[in-house]
């Protein structure tokens, strides 16, 4: 009779280490086993699970492994058949130069917010490309206009900056790690739970690395969304704005100014900005069909 393959739970690492625990008490699986030889180690539901896709099989006195000598290769950390996710060597791609580069402008840029002479050198120079348009529109709506525009490159760079496929490695690895952490807690496995503590400490790591990744798409758009708002900033804060142009009417508030609050402290024209942006970038998102993130379930 040929072998059976190997089940599906030889995939999952706690079900491995289940698996693992049966051929040691079996003297490698060349013995039958009772529930209560295993009990200690093995929850029922582990032992339950490997009867019912007879991964044991009933010989009459006890259970025995249906194909114990391939159940043994198996669990062997270097043969092919051992399809448990190998995380250690996952490595985030550097930044590159133009990266850190960008990074430190973005840092650079920041100084705006705080610096007025840094704040107007931006503005004046976005005023060059911008005026125009002011010229040509209501503020309302070239605030809508930068909203789009910046939800359009904002959405794409990180579709396309994102390292999903390595984040989802990092995020499969803390997962493992906490299954197999789960499932030596339900066994009362001491040795296995200070080595997965071990392993823990290791993968702290894996946050700084993740954060990096994450970052890197953000660095870009920060490049260019800090000078659109600094010099909304700058156009309304430092009285650029023409005599017309008093600020919106909102519903059940009326009529407010730019730079009156409008929710708590936040005055309109950032609000106004911050609910343009987002609806500008949802629709970006559902037209160009990006989702804004990834995650291993999917």
């Amino acid at each position: 009779m040929p072998d059976k393959p190997i089940p599906s739970v030889i995939e999952e690492p706690a079900m491995r280490d289940a698996l693992a625990t049966v051929v040691e008490h079996s003297d490698n699986g060349n013995e039958p086993l009772q529930w209560n030889d295993v009990s200690g180690s093995l929850s029922s539901e582990e032992w339950g699970r490997l009867v019912r896709e007879e991964v044991l099989v009933s010989d009459g006195t006890g259970f025995t492994l249906a194909n114990p000598e391939r159940v043994r290769e198996a669990l062997q950390p270097d043969e092919p058949l051992d399809t448990t996710t190998d995380t250690d060597g996952i490595e985030a791609e550097s930044w590159a130069w133009y990266d850190k580069t960008a990074g430190l402008a973005a840092l650079s840029l920041f100084a705006g917010y705080w610096s007025t002479g840094i704040r107007n050198t931006i503005a004046s120079y976005d005023d060059l490309l911008l005026a125009p348009i002011t010229d040509a529109l209501p503020f309302f709506a070239v605030i809508i206009l930068l909203a789009l525009v910046t939800g359009l490159y904002s959405t794409v760079l990180q579709s396309r900056l994102r390292d999903t496929e390595t984040i989802q490695a990092y995020q499969e690895r803390m997962n493992e790690l906490k299954e197999r952490k789960e499932a030596a807690k339900e066994r009362g496995d001491d040795e296995t739970l200070e080595e997965l503590q071990e392993e823990q400490l290791e993968a702290a790591g894996d946050q700084l690395g993740m954060f990096k990744l994450q970052f890197r798409p953000m660095v870009w758009i920060m490049l260019l969304t800090i000078p659109v708002f600094l010099w909304l900033r700058w156009k309304v804060r430092g009285g650029h704005l023409s005599g017309t142009e008093a600020g919106l009417i909102v519903p059940l508030v009326g009529a407010v100014g730019w730079q009156e609050p409008l929710f708590g402290p936040m005055k309109t024209w950032i609000v106004w900005y911050f609910l343009c942006s987002m609806v500008s970038r949802q629709l970006i998102q559902k037209t160009l069909d990006i989702r804004p993130s990834a995650s291993p379930s999917d």
